[in-house]
């Protein structure tokens, strides 16, 4: 089967689209069976996960997720800001559209640079020792340090994340610093993808609010988020039923589009076009 695709990119957090909105007789079930062969760095076209944009009766777009390592996944921040861009472009929505994805309803505006996307309201934030716990779309948990050496921190995120406490689904893990000009420094290790990823926009959000109520300011707040991917920024404020008003900001890049060859047990490397 030829698949058209397009390469997309959030602050270096990347994705592979596949448009089965255009693609009406796209075959769901192979491609869920190549997603982690297209994904693959060296012998695929490269990503931390692949988006499937698709139609939606009661919104603009449904996006399915997958991590890169081929498994359905929970919300991907920066790969949601993607697909809108990608939407827009291809004139599916206007500048404001309503999609949804595997955590519920998000509303979205774009422009041909940037995307701002509202996320999912947070109810809870628990405290594991001086870390915090939360759920932003996608479990994670947030510490504060001095950022650490890349080989330094991923030994130490696979010990949380693979940790007996956090179980056979483990979660994502981020480390948090504050620099000298007020902005948030944020290194995440993904789960799916194993590794430190350039960007994760879900764990953006979920540091932008652990650094909220350590420093106490809660009630409305805005940060702007250094990864090393490039800048972001959050917005949100505290109320009786938790964390609202969500927003996380920042570009979204078409990389290149291409074509890929699926069959039951191989995958060409892409043809561009």
């Amino acid at each position: 089967m030829e698949l058209k695709f397009s390469k997309y990119q959030g602050t270096g957090n990347d994705f592979v689209i596949v448009d089965a909105i255009a693609e009406t007789k796209l075959n769901l079930e192979l491609l869920s069976h190549s997603v982690a062969k297209m994904c693959d760095r060296r012998f695929g076209i490269g990503a931390d996960g692949l988006i499937i944009i698709k139609q939606h009766k009661d919104y603009d777009f449904e996006m399915i997720y997958y991590n890169s390592d081929g498994k359905l996944s929970s919300m991907c921040g920066n790969g949601g800001r993607c697909i809108v861009h990608f939407a827009y472009s291809k004139s599916y929505i206007q500048e404001r559209c309503r999609f949804l994805a595997v955590d519920g309803e998000h509303i979205a505006v774009a422009s041909n640079t940037e995307v701002d996307l509202k996320m999912s309201d947070v109810s809870t934030v628990s405290k594991d020792g001086s870390a915090y716990v939360l759920d932003t779309g996608s479990p994670h948990y947030v510490f504060k340090s001095e950022i650490p050496k890349d080989e330094d921190f991923i030994h130490e995120a696979r010990q949380i994340r693979y940790g007996e406490k956090y179980g056979a689904k483990g979660i994502n893990v981020n480390c948090i610093e504050l620099n000298e000009e007020g902005d948030l420094y944020v290194l995440t290790y993904e789960r799916g993808v194993e590794d430190i990823t350039y960007s994760c926009g879900t764990g953006v959000v979920a540091a932008t609010i652990a650094h909220a109520i350590e420093s106490g300011d809660e009630k409305d707040f805005q940060s702007s988020i250094i990864t090393k991917g490039g800048r972001l920024s959050v917005r949100g404020k505290k109320s009786i039923r938790g964390f609202e008003e969500l927003w996380l900001r920042g570009p979204a890049r078409l990389v290149f589009e291409g074509t890929v060859t699926l069959q039951s047990a191989h995958l060409d490397f892409p043809k561009l076009h």
